[in-house]
């Protein structure tokens, strides 16, 4: 409902004045909503998000001890009659499936990673392997959604949406939050993406993210149409702003705001944008580190290299979704290829950021939406198997920000099938993502009919474990 009073118009802006200054403009550029409760360690997160779901036992989890059971049943014991997918709850029987590739210890912190991921392994001393993360959700988009917005079902606002109603915008010329999408070569059927996992469902929309396009101009209607001047322009904007300010004083709806806001931060970002997606000046031992990938635009490593350029611009939370980890079937063919589109570009991020004396105060995160089964989906062999789904238990990687480096936290059983020690929900690990920039998650609510809301729901705690 559109409020029509001031008493109705404070309630909406559930966090206060701070919040109201956002609302109004005023916080676009370095004011914030709830004041951070807890000394921030991060000021800016790049979300490395993963989708189709990576297989944590190809990756990261070693299970040395799986190949002498190999293609033997998983046990009922380790199953416990958990819930299945539609996929697999019809197989005959469940056979297991050792990991074809090794493994082997890296760094100081002595991390065990696959040859899949050999750039990772180069930089295991500055991440955090949580290898005990959970999710609810056992399908593809409401754990995506879940991941993204604290809840299985749309309608909720964004992790990056919320980071920028609390902390607001470093840059007065480029977006809060920004998002790049890139399609992976392992399975380009992967499952789609929606605008709404970077949207800001009942907050204000100036806080949804901004995405940038791969190919033509990176956001739409940037340019001035033929025939329009900058000086026309201007004038224009001037005239709408006055428009839309009678329009707000005759309904007193804080969406005509957002528009006020977002056809300014439009009018800037005409030059702003151009400027950071021009990577001609980048040289060429940058080029070397991402790879040669990283001067096609749109692909992870491209996404990367202007991840970091954000985050040098006081870009709040930048966002990079990569299609194609869903691998029910020929998981060694597809993971090969999406680890070669992501491995490098990954490890890259981490040494281009500690170079630039970013790393301390960006907080990197890499995974998915949940993990892998130990038994095979399809025909098994010792070359070839895939995996289906499996929210039990799965591993995320964080680096800078707030995070110890050089640490594994959390394990799970012999098969990777069940948590064995320090389980971390995916509530638990956002309240601590936002505990890294200052934010008590309990605080950081909006009342939307009638209740307040936050990104961890009722949930969350702080994992104080992988805290620096």
């Amino acid at each position: 409902m559109t409020p029509h009073h001031r008493r109705q118009f404070l309630t909406r802006s559930a966090v206060g004045l701070g919040a109201l200054a956002s609302l109004l403009g005023e916080g676009q550029a370095g004011e914030s909503a709830p004041m951070p409760r807890v000394r921030p360690r991060a000021k800016r997160v790049i979300y490395l998000f993963q989708s189709g779901a990576p297989s944590q036992l190809d990756l990261f989890d070693y299970k040395p001890g799986l190949k002498d059971r190999f293609a033997a049943d998983l046990p009922d014991s380790i199953r416990k009659g958990q819930r299945l997918t539609g996929m697999t709850a019809t197989q005959e029987s469940f056979p297991i499936a050792p990991s074809k590739y090794k493994f082997a210890q890296h760094g100081k912190s002595g991390a065990w990673v696959s040859s899949l991921m050999p750039h990772t392994a180069g930089v295991v001393d500055n991440l955090c392997f949580v290898k005990s993360v959970h999710t609810e959700a056992i399908n593809h988009d409401p754990a995506i959604t879940f991941c993204q917005t604290g809840a299985q079902l749309a309608g909720r606002p964004s992790i990056g949406a919320w980071v920028t109603y609390g902390l607001g915008s470093m840059n007065k010329d480029l977006p809060a939050f920004v998002v790049l999408v890139s399609q992976g070569s392992g399975n380009p059927a992967d499952q789609p993406l929606y605008d709404r996992l970077w949207g800001s469902g009942f907050l204000p929309s100036s806080y949804q993210g901004v995405k940038f396009r791969s190919q033509g101009d990176p956001v739409l209607f940037l340019k001035n149409p033929d025939g329009v001047s900058d000086a026309g322009r201007r004038r224009t904007l001037d005239d709408l702003a006055r428009l839309n300010r009678l329009h707000k004083e005759e309904t007193g709806d804080p969406e005509t705001d957002t528009r006020i806001q977002q056809y300014e931060m439009a009018f800037r970002m005409q030059s702003s944008v151009p400027e950071l997606t021009d990577l001609s000046k980048e040289d060429a031992k940058t080029f070397e580190l991402y790879g040669e990938d990283a001067r096609k635009p749109g692909t992870f490593a491209a996404n990367c290299l202007l991840a970091r350029r954000l985050a040098e611009r006081g870009t709040r939370f930048i966002q990079l979704f990569h299609r194609g980890w869903d691998q029910h079937t020929s998981l060694p063919k597809q993971i090969e290829g999406q680890c070669r589109d992501t491995d490098r570009a990954s490890a890259a991020l981490i040494t281009d950021l500690k170079r630039r004396g970013l790393l301390d105060d960006t907080l990197v995160v890499w995974g998915g939406e949940f993990g892998r089964t130990v038994y095979c989906q399809g025909k098994l062999t010792a070359e070839d198997y895939g995996r289906d789904h499996h929210p039990r238990c799965f591993t995320v990687w964080m680096a800078g920000g707030g995070v110890k480096p050089g640490i594994t936290y959390g394990e799970t059983d012999d098969f990777s099938y069940n948590i064995a020690k320090d389980p971390v929900e995916v509530h638990d690990l956002n309240a601590t993502l936002l505990h890294c920039l200052g934010i008590d998650h309990t605080r950081l609510t909006y009342r939307y009919q009638g209740r307040d809301f936050r990104l961890t729901d009722v949930h969350g705690h702080i994992v104080k474990g992988i805290l620096s």
